[in-house]
This record gives C-alpha cells, structure tokens and sequence, in this order.
C-alpha cells in the first residue's frame, strides 16, 4: 500500500502573516510613486518661496495662475502638439516593422534566425547616449536634421529590439494549428500575418505601442541633438524656457511638468486592460 502524501499545514497565523507583509510592500510602493508625483502637482499651485519651506506639504495659497498661464501660451501647446507627431509617428512605425520582423522569427525559419535575432536583441544592451555621435552624423547625412523623422527614426530603432522580443513570445503562443490550417487552404503567410495574427494580437500590440509611446514622449538626449528651431521642439526641451542662468523657476517648472504627463497617464489608463493582458499572454499554460 502506498502511503498518502503529507501535507504541510499552513495556519492562519501564517496566511495573514503573508497577507500584512504584502500591503506593507503594496503600500510602500504606493508611497514611493505618488508622494513625488503628488509633490509635482501640488509645487505647481505655491509660490517659489514656498516650494523652498514647504515642498510636499499643502499649498498655504492656491496659485492658479501657474496652470493658467501655461496652458493660456501657445508655445504650450505648440510643444504638446510635436510631442504628439513624434510619439505616434514612432508607435506607428514601431509596430509596423516590429510586428512584421516578430511574425518571422515566430514562425518562419530560416538560417541564421538566431543569430540574427541575438543580434538584435543586443540592442537592449546600449542606450542611446553610447551612440548619439554616430546617430548624429548619420541624421545629418540624411538631410534630417531639425525634422520629426531625424527624432522619430532613432526613436524607432532604439524601440525594436524589445519590441521584437515581446511581440516574437506573443506570437509564439498562438495556436500552431490556425497556421497549419490556413496554410492548407492556401493562406499565405503575409495574409495570415494581415488578417490572422494582428487582429488576435491587440493585447500585446496595445502594450507595446504604449511602452513606446510613453518612452519617445519623455525622450530628452535625442530631440536635444537633432532638433535646432524653438519650433520643432518636444515638451522635455520647452522646460529649458523656466531655466534662467542664475535661477530657475521650479514652481513653473512642476506644473508645465503635470500638465505634460497627463496625457502619457490618460494613455496609460485606457490601455490598463490590454497591457496586463499583453504582458501575461502566455504565462501559465493550462
């Protein structure tokens, strides 16, 4: 006769034990996000005096002419509105070749595959600062200095390879039957890419286009060669306008700074859904 297997009892001491110390760790990472994000929006209602005494604490006298007069400047919106061409040119662009180099290290072979997709996925290795000199003179060969394509294409390549990795593993997931079969009934593989693959991929489409979207709007190093006129300039460079050469004026520069990630956290909002979807695609099999 065999014996059953021992279980090991798991108290209840035990289980809220587990449970406290996961909403300390939950908490303290909720404290570690939202005080400085909390801080930023609240420096934008105080005076510079203030912000100096009193940084994260309640404004002593709301300011609302901070805000108001940000969002009254055309020059404000000039800046949102490039930032807005540049991040959804390079999402646009990203998605499209990534998508298309995922779906043939997914599912076609050929020699060379892994090398060539170790190759790219050294691209994760190196930031943008290692290369910007060579980015730079390449840009300018190009006749794409002070354009959005001389921001966009860096953005862009600097954006592949984890994009790659993330869409290849997607990809991978899906049934190998439904190509099997729609091979068979004389599919090609660029129809099953077209009509098959990227409806079934929205999750993982719409997490690696908000990743991306989020990356190329925050992007500082890049704009910052590549752009010379006050006009093509994203938000991150319109900060400089609040830097004098003897002081800065830091309450203006908190609330240009709220005003300009709300639409990266309105992004972020929306996509919540696909997101988690797109990034747990695939993580238990049943």
């Amino acid at each position: 006769m065999s014996e059953e297997p021992q279980t090991i009892p798991f108290s209840e001491d035990g289980f809220s034990r587990v449970a406290a110390m996961k909403i300390l760790f939950l908490a303290a990472v909720f404290l570690f996000v939202m005080v400085p994000l909390a801080a930023t929006v609240l420096g934008g209602f105080k005076s510079l005096g203030e912000l100096r005494t009193n940084p994260f604490g309640l404004p002593q006298a709301w300011e609302l002419e901070h805000y108001a007069g940000i969002l009254g400047s055309g020059r404000y919106w000039r800046l949102l509105g490039n930032s807005l061409v540049i991040s959804a040119l390079t999402v646009v662009l990203t998605l499209i070749v990534a998508s298309m180099a995922a779906f043939v290290f997914a599912h076609i072979r050929f020699f060379g595959s892994g090398m060539l997709l170790s190759y790219l996925t050294m691209g994760l290795l190196f930031p943008a600062a290692t290369a910007i000199l060579p980015i730079f003179i390449k840009v300018r060969d190009l006749g794409l200095l002070d354009t959005y394509l001389g921001v966009v294409l860096p953005h862009v390549a600097f954006a592949l390879a984890m994009s790659i990795l993330l869409l290849r593993r997607f990809f991978k997931d899906l049934p190998d039957e439904l190509l099997e079969a729609a091979l068979v009934d004389g599919c090609s593989y660029v129809l099953f890419y077209r009509y098959f693959t990227l409806p079934l991929s929205l999750p993982i489409l719409a997490t690696v286009g908000t990743i991306v979207f989020v990356h190329s709007w925050n992007s500082y190093l890049i704009p910052l060669v590549m752009l010379n006129s006050d006009s093509m300039y994203p938000w991150p460079l319109g900060i400089m306008v609040y830097q004098g050469e003897y002081s800065t004026e830091w309450h203006l520069i908190l609330a240009f700074i709220t005003l300009t990630i709300l639409p990266t956290v309105v992004l972020f909002l929306f996509a919540q859904k696909y997101i988690v979807a797109g990034l747990t695609a695939g993580a238990v099999k049943g």
